[in-house]
């Protein structure tokens, strides 16, 4: 059994380099042939390739500012709803004290409800400012993941259909 993985194993050490040693002399052979004909055809492929992927490119980037510009815009036409209710906004640590009945150790309320309801909706109102803004921002930037790639697209669309490829 021990004599049976050693000679596979050696047939192995011996056969595979073998047959790697043979195919690349094989390639090297075939490229050697046709290397002026085939050398024209890999420029072409090349460039092929190149033009193709630059244009798949500069596409994905215009689709994808187009959609983040359109989210964007959404944005600010409708911003997302803030979920804070005015008892939550109430019951925060920070105005629990405030807000809480006085007992012996801590002294009585120092914040009216009416007081807690005009900052609650300062809250919002700032909330809703800053959720607008960040939406301005965030159209601006897709902007420019429309604008940049755009004009690469059309440039080598444009010379695509002057040169086509073979």
């Amino acid at each position: 059994m021990v004599n049976l993985d050693v000679s596979i194993l050696v047939v192995f050490a011996v056969i595979i380099p073998l047959v790697l040693f043979v195919l690349i002399i094989a390639t090297v052979i075939g490229v050697k042939k046709g290397r002026e004909e085939s050398l024209e055809r890999g420029h072409e492929m090349i460039k092929t390739v190149y033009v193709y992927l630059i244009l798949f490119a500069t596409l994905m980037m215009t689709i994808g500012g187009t959609v983040a510009a359109f989210m964007a815009v959404s944005d600010i036409v409708s911003p997302p709803p803030t979920y804070q209710s005015f008892e939550q906004y109430r019951l925060q640590p920070q105005y629990k004290s405030e807000v809480a009945p006085s007992t012996a150790v801590t002294p009585a309320p120092t914040i009216s409800d009416a007081d807690l309801k005009l900052r609650y909706d300062q809250m919002m109102m700032d909330e809703k400012a800053n959720t607008k803004q960040r939406a301005v921002n965030s159209l601006i930037k897709s902007f420019g993941w429309i604008i940049v790639p755009l004009p690469i697209f059309l440039f080598f669309q444009n010379r695509l259909k002057k040169q086509p490829v073979q």
